[in-house]
């Protein structure tokens, strides 16, 4: 007898469907798996039988083949353990094979409890599109999977619960669908920030239209402090952008259960040894790396110039496209990873150059070196280049608070409602991400602007992409002001975002 139970599997961040097909013949006794399994799947076989025989089933003296379909896809993880034993059940007559609407997800101990997967939030999702209904998954994972609409998510603890359940002697109430709590999501607030109130215009501005920043500064001046405050003053994510960045973090198995929904936007500060395929994403069986961690938030490079070439030089394709392919011999995937890039450094190597003190031990030819580590390139994909001044006695003692991170963001929702306005449709949800014939439609400038913005071309020797990340600043800077159109007065204040000569002071 040949019984198939429904369950899910993973495909880098996407879930999709698997077939557990479970055979019992005659013959001596063996127990195969097979569908591409990797080593997890096969040591389920020992989890499995312990388990049957803990929950006071007989587990089958015969030989015993589990195919995992699709075949051609490459089966990994715990997830399998469930439905694996069902079929097994099933197959032998202990149960009735559960009903075709129904999928099964879970890892068993050896008692039979089951344990929390990951990756469950795009799996739950998979299983809504292909038609289940009924998801059975460990009680830890219930919270999340119901985030998944149109599904009833059944909470298990243990085997022998879920068999009691499918028996209909003892039913498993459905999970409610999770909400949260109000006020749960704080943090760092801009009215802790005394001055830089030029470097706080700056990153409302990079807030407004999701533009890339680069912050300049000696040391102490404050440039990793106001970064980390940057995502109290973020529009708020839609459900869509907050399930895409959840199902990301779902699968790296960073999600807290108690909390199974990304409520603020993602902050990823990575330290600046951290390789390549860190942040890119991949390994012998690809996984996101921090540029997906960050989609619909933020990557913060803290001290740019120390991180390594290939590190820096690994951000210019999925800066421009939203999303990064890692091709390895076990399969290819796409990741999203449509992020802000906000990015700190010092002037020089010792960090003083330009400070009131003096105290930089620089020559000219040691800040060339330093900051040639950045590549051209690489700086021309920054729309916002701030010098983050030392901060002066007389605004570190003023009594009055500074402005807050919520009045900061109302302005910033009210500069983003416009864009969601005029991109209603088109699948851009930020001025950043206008293609170019947006900017050539929306970003249209009268003589005046025209006049500045050529001059600036030739005096700042700009390129095609600098031209248009300029237009896409001053679009943003035109949004926070509430005009339909850009004046002279945004483009100037855009161009002087532009100075990359605060590098070489």
């Amino acid at each position: 007898m040949v019984v198939t139970i429904r369950s899910l599997g993973l495909q880098g961040i996407k879930g999709y469907e698997v077939s557990v097909e479970c055979a019992l013949s005659g013959g001596l006794p063996a127990f195969d798996v097979v569908g591409l399994p990797d080593a997890a799947v096969k040591e389920s076989r020992e989890r499995v039988r312990a388990a049957i025989k803990g929950c006071g089933a007989k587990f089958p003296v015969s030989r015993i083949t589990i195919n995992l379909a699709p075949a051609a896809l490459r089966k990994e993880g715990t997830v399998y353990d469930l439905p694996i034993l069902l079929g097994i059940l099933a197959a032998q007559g202990d149960i009735d094979p559960p009903p075709e609407q129904t999928a099964f997800l879970g890892e068993l101990s050896l008692t039979g409890a089951l344990r929390p997967i990951t990756g469950i939030l795009p799996m739950a999702m998979a299983a809504a599109r292909t038609g289940v209904e009924e998801l059975y998954v460990p009680a830890e994972n219930a919270a999340e999977a119901t985030l998944a609409e149109g599904l009833a998510v059944y909470p298990v603890e243990n085997v022998e619960e879920l068999l009691s359940h499918l028996r209909g002697r003892k039913k498993i109430p459905p999970a409610a669908p999770w909400t949260p709590e109000a006020g749960s999501e704080k943090g760092p607030d801009f009215s802790e920030v005394m001055g830089q109130e030029n470097v706080k215009r700056a990153l409302e501005i990079a807030a407004a239209g999701g533009h890339n920043i680069l912050l300049i500064g000696s040391p102490g001046a404050g440039k990793s402090m106001l970064a980390r405050r940057l995502p109290s003053i973020l529009p708020d994510m839609t459900r869509r952008e907050a399930l895409e960045a959840t199902e990301i973090w779902s699968v790296a198995g960073m999600m807290d259960r108690k909390h199974p929904l990304l409520l603020r936007r993602p902050f990823r500060s990575p330290h600046h040894t951290v390789s390549a395929v860190a942040l890119a994403g991949g390994g012998a069986f690809p996984r996101p790396g921090e540029i997906s961690l960050a989609h619909n938030g933020v990557l913060f490079l803290d001290e740019l110039p120390e991180f390594s070439k290939d590190a820096m030089e690994v951000l210019r394709q999925p800066i421009e496209d939203g999303e990064v392919t890692i091709t390895r011999t076990a399969g290819s995937i796409c990741l999203p990873s449509r992020f802000m890039l906000v990015c700190a450094m010092n002037p020089c190597r010792c960090g003083w150059r330009g400070h009131p003190s003096g105290r930089c031990t620089c020559t000219d030819a040691m800040v060339e070196k330093y900051v040639a580590k950045i590549s051209g390139p690489m700086l021309d994909r920054m729309d916002l280049h701030v010098e983050v001044p030392s901060v002066e006695f007389e605004a570190m003692r003023r009594r009055e608070a500074p402005e807050s991170s919520a009045v900061v963001k109302s302005r910033v929702n009210a500069a983003r409602s416009r864009q969601a306005e005029r991109f209603a449709g088109t699948g851009v949800s930020c001025n950043a991400h206008m293609v170019p014939a947006m900017v050539g439609e929306y970003c249209k400038l009268d003589g005046a602007g025209e006049r500045i913005l050529k001059a600036a071309f030739d005096r700042m020797g700009l390129t095609a992409r600098s031209h248009d990340r300029i237009l896409r600043v001053a679009r943003t800077i035109a949004d926070l002001d509430g005009e339909a159109s850009i004046s002279a007065a945004h483009l100037a204040e855009a161009i002087q975002y532009r100075n990359t000569e605060i590098l070489r002071k």
